[in-house]
């Protein structure tokens, strides 16, 4: 059917299909949805929820070998399964472990952030990539995609925070992030009610059981990180609302971008001068 010129796009607010030349769009009342200014990668999404797993996994990926190749001689090549594979404390350091020691010492607060990308072993990475890529999918769907970005990095920052106050010297790991997740998810289940929050709730809530077994049965496990980011996942979840009573708005995708820019810019400092730090001094 001839439309006589006139566009179709996704209103970048609700998602609906919506003219391009809409003073307002019809469902949601956002001003000029088809603004070249409010229609573009961001505010389209620029992840998805596969896409953000996606990234995230390989942002992991990428620093867990540059934490090796930084020094492959203490791979720890044994027997015991957490050890193996598993980069030096200094390459750990250098790149942007967090705890008492890196902060206090080093004056390194970026790290709060910047540990969240850091793992101690192969059996470490890949828990937390399997765990992340089966609930970041459902916190999308619940929450969108750009107060999930805001979930992941705040609450994994949160969680760092409250294990430096708890006064432990040294520590990594996506678990205070994936704890946020998990936090989030678990307030939805509550807050929603019925059958499918219940559902979620019981399901998320099994996640939190075996993640403190979890953390009591094996030395090294940083429980405080794993506490403060399920927190932290459950108030940021109070204060955003998610997708059935809150729509996400501009005030959601600055933050999610903030966040992003922010973890950007924190990792690639902490490449370049772990680089320059092993080349020069």
């Amino acid at each position: 059917m001839h439309n006589g010129g006139r566009r179709s796009t996704l209103c970048p607010n609700c998602r609906k299909l919506v003219s391009t030349d809409e003073s307002s769009c019809p469902h949601c009342g956002l001003s000029h949805p088809g603004s070249v200014f409010k229609n573009n990668f961001w505010t389209r999404g620029a992840f998805s929820g596969e896409d953000f797993v996606r990234n995230i996994i390989y942002v992991n990926a990428g620093m867990f070998i540059l934490s090796i190749l930084m020094n492959p001689a203490s791979m720890g090549l044994s027997m015991n399964p957490f050890a193996f594979l598993s980069p030096d404390n200094r390459s750990l350091l250098l790149l942007g472990a967090s705890g008492t020691i890196p902060i206090d010492h080093f004056h390194r607060w970026w790290t709060l952030l910047s540990a969240n990308y850091l793992h101690g072993g192969i059996l470490h990475i890949l828990f937390n990539m399997i765990a992340i890529k089966q609930i970041a999918p459902l916190v999308f769907r619940e929450y969108g995609g750009y107060r999930l970005i805001v979930i992941y990095t705040l609450s994994g920052v949160g969680g760092y925070v409250v294990s430096y106050f708890a006064g432990v010297p040294f520590t990594i790991g996506a678990s205070a992030a994936l704890c946020g997740l998990i936090g989030s998810a678990l307030y939805y289940g509550k807050s929603r009610g019925g059958y499918y929050g219940q559902m979620v709730y019981k399901q998320v809530g099994g996640w939190v059981i075996g993640i403190f077994v979890f953390g009591l049965l094996f030395p090294g496990i940083n429980n405080w990180a794993h506490g403060g980011g399920l927190l932290f996942g459950v108030l940021l979840g109070v204060l955003m609302g998610y997708q059935d009573t809150k729509r996400e708005n501009l005030y959601h995708k600055a933050l999610a971008g903030v966040c992003a820019l922010s973890t950007v810019g924190v990792l690639t400092w902490a490449v370049l001068s772990s680089l320059y730090i092993l080349l020069v001094a």
